[in-house]
């Protein structure tokens, strides 16, 4: 029965990718699988409901990879600095046209706004405890540690938009720059430290 769920949620996201949200239907994930309608509707109960959880789906797969970077065994900077280089969008910018997708439709959407909220919200909270552990051992100081994740995503979250949307006038290599800045100047330290 997982299996199947996980299944779906994979086609979902997929079909999301492709048509988006507001076009993508039930019909759309059942015919991928060879499936009936009804089959998706037993686990989901709607198309709300799948939409919301093919983000979750998504985007717990995105977090798991955060947390990986941000457990690594090195300096609350070196963590840091990978983590945002990651978040910055890459070939398709698959991940960031879904969120996208998902920011649009949580306006009209209230389960597809909470889920995107809370994931959001742990994105914040899985930065701003690296922040505090760069500050605790010394490596820079940093008295809110969630408001310098709040910047700092809400700038990278921008420029991804910008790199996602409007594909050209800015590269991933300016935007790195430019993040990597910003996060310098947040921990006050030097933007050469930041990549030593």
């Amino acid at each position: 029965m997982a299996e199947r769920r996980e299944e779906l949620l994979r086609a979902a996201v997929e079909q999301i990718e492709v048509r988006g949200v507001s076009a993508v239907r039930i019909a759309d994930v059942a015919a991928v699988l060879g499936v009936s309608n009804a089959l998706v509707l037993y686990h989901f109960s709607s198309k709300e409901k799948l939409v919301a959880a093919a983000f979750a789906y998504a985007a717990e797969a995105d977090l798991a990879h955060l947390r990986k970077l941000l457990t690594r065994r090195t300096s609350a900077v070196r963590r840091l600095r990978a983590a945002v280089r990651w978040y910055a969008p890459t070939g398709q910018a698959k991940g960031w046209r879904l969120w996208i997708e998902g920011w649009a439709s949580s306006l009209r959407d209230p389960v597809l706004r909470d889920v995107a909220r809370d994931l959001d919200q742990e994105w914040k909270a899985e930065l701003a405890e690296v922040i505090e552990e760069g500050a605790a051992a010394g490596e820079f100081h940093c008295e809110d540690p969630m408001s310098v994740a709040w910047r700092l995503t809400a700038l990278l979250d921008g420029l991804a938009v910008q790199m996602t949307s409007y594909a050209g006038p800015l590269s991933r290599a300016t935007m790195l720059q430019w993040t990597e800045e910003a996060l310098a100047r947040e921990l006050g330290i030097d933007h050469a430290a930041l990549t030593a």
